[in-house]
């Protein structure tokens, strides 16, 4: 975890703070209009450090189902 940062549960949680990369600006930076994808690394990202792997893993799967099911509707291949 940055060293800097005072963990705050509402603003600066440590499950998104441990790494270099706050996952907030990884994620506005790779998915800005996208809110499945971001959904879907955010579980990825936290997935080790919040304390459920499996459950955050799932739910990033059903979030990636969803994202899957909406470009096959729209035909994107």
């Amino acid at each position: 975890m940055r060293a800097n940062l005072k963990d705050d549960p509402v603003d600066r949680p440590k499950h998104y703070t441990m790494t270099k990369f706050e996952v907030i600006d990884v994620l506005e930076e790779f998915f800005p209009e996208d809110p499945l994808l971001w959904q879907c690394g955010k579980y990825l990202m936290r997935c080790k450090h919040k304390g459920n792997p499996i459950q955050d893993l799932k739910k990033m799967i059903w979030y990636a189902n969803r994202q899957i099911k909406s470009y096959e509707d729209k035909g994107v291949e």
